[in-house]
């Protein structure tokens, strides 16, 4: 927490936007600080990221690489899970954002092409709040992830993601 509060402004907007590509977001949550501990850095995270509206939760999206399967899935899981991003990019303009925190390898297909599937039935505005919600997620992994030493947010706990 030393190092994330004496951050010059330059390096911490950069770190947060590793974390969550949205300029609205990261302005709030550096305007905060100081931070006593993680748990308010967090908690002021969040609270950023529920008052994003959709054109700065659109501005992260624009970052967000897809989510991927493990290098070792079988290649009918690979071609069945880019029909998917492209049937999702369709219906919804964007790509497909969801938080893979705390799932084993084995775990990753089946709930990437369950969830993908599953938000494929959602409408629009119903698509936006879950959206909101995982991207929020993300950024809160990140940030703990860089507090832990990773240097900046974009190392995640999500699946590995494709070069775009």
């Amino acid at each position: 927490m030393e190092h994330f509060n004496a951050a010059s402004e330059e390096d911490l907007e950069q770190a947060l936007l590793s974390c969550l590509r949205s300029h609205r977001w990261a302005g709030r949550v550096a305007e905060h600080r100081p931070y006593p501990d993680l748990d308010s850095l967090l908690a002021a995270a969040d609270e950023a990221a529920y008052d994003l509206g959709w054109s700065d939760l659109t501005e992260a999206l624009a970052a967000e690489p897809l989510p991927t399967l493990p290098p070792d899935s079988y290649s009918a899981a690979h071609t069945a899970l880019n029909a998917a991003h492209a049937a999702y990019e369709a219906r919804f303009g964007h790509v497909f954002v969801i938080c893979l925190d705390g799932l084993s390898p084995s775990e990753t297909l089946d709930r990437l092409l369950a969830a993908i599937r599953s938000r494929l039935t959602n409408d629009p505005e119903e698509e936006r709040a879950v959206v909101a919600d995982e991207l929020r997620r993300l950024a809160s992994g990140r940030l703990v992830s860089a507090l832990r030493g990773a240097g900046n947010c974009a190392n995640d706990h999500r699946a590995p993601a494709p070069g775009r």
